[in-house]
C-alpha cells in the first residue's frame, strides 16, 4: 500500500458529542446548587425562629443630645457575646450592610440603608474593643470595632468597620469611658 492510502485508512472522524448526557449533567449540577441554596435559606430562617425570644430592637429617641462621634462604614453582623461564630439573625441583626454610626449621650444610633436601623441605649452598652473577626468576617488584628451591649437579657456583640480604620481607637476609648461613667452614676443612685 502506498503511504497516502495508509494515512487515509488510519484517520477516523471525531466522536460525536452526546448532548443528552452533557445536558443531564448540567441540569443535575444546577439542581444540586439550588438544593444547597434552599437548605442554607431554611437554616437561616430556622436560626431566626430559634432567636424569636429576642425583643424588638429599640429605635432612636427624638432627642439624643450632642453628637460625640460619628462614623461611616460597614456593619458586619451581631453574635452572642463571647461566641464570635454564633450569629444572631433575628430582627435583621444578621444582615450585613453599610452603616452610619452616631454616638450621643443617649446611646449608639446605627442607621443602615437597605436594612433595619437600630439604637443601643447608653445604659445597655457594656464594652467596646478592637477584634479581628465576627461571624462571616475575619480581618487583621484590631481591624474590627466590636461593641458589646445588652438587649432582652442577652449580651450581644456587634461588629463594625469604619471606612477609616484609624477611627476605631477613638471609638473604643470614648465608648468605654462613657460606659464607665454610666456604671459609676448607676452605682451612686
Amino acid at each position: 500500500m502506498t503511504p497516502v492510502l495508509l494515512l487515509a485508512a488510519e484517520k477516523k472522524s471525531a466522536e460525536v458529542t452526546d448532548w443528552a448526557a452533557r445536558l443531564g449533567w448540567v441540569l443535575g449540577l444546577a439542581l444540586f446548587v439550588a438544593l444547597v441554596y434552599w437548605l442554607m435559606r431554611e437554616g437561616w430562617k430556622w436560626r431566626g425562629t430559634l432567636q424569636g425570644d429576642l425583643p424588638e430592637l429599640p429605635s432612636a429617641p427624638e432627642r439624643t443630645g450632642a453628637v460625640k462621634l460619628s462614623m461611616s462604614g460597614r456593619y458586619h453582623g451581631s453574635t452572642t457575646a463571647g461566641q464570635w461564630l454564633d450569629r444572631i439573625v433575628a430582627h435583621g441583626l444578621g444582615t450585613r450592610s453599610r452603616a452610619e454610626l452616631t454616638l450621643t449621650d443617649a446611646g449608639l444610633d446605627v442607621v443602615r440603608p437597605g436594612a433595619s436601623d437600630f439604637f443601643v441605649p447608653a445604659e445597655a452598652l457594656r464594652e467596646a474593643r478592637l477584634d479581628k473577626g465576627i461571624a462571616g468576617k475575619v480581618l487583621t488584628e484590631g481591624g474590627l470595632l466590636v461593641v458589646t451591649w445588652e438587649h432582652g437579657g442577652r449580651l450581644i456583640d456587634s461588629g463594625f468597620r469604619s471606612g477609616h480604620a484609624a477611627e476605631h481607637g477613638d471609638w473604643v476609648t470614648t465608648l468605654n469611658s462613657m460606659i464607665e461613667t454610666n456604671s459609676t452614676e448607676g452605682a451612686e443612685r
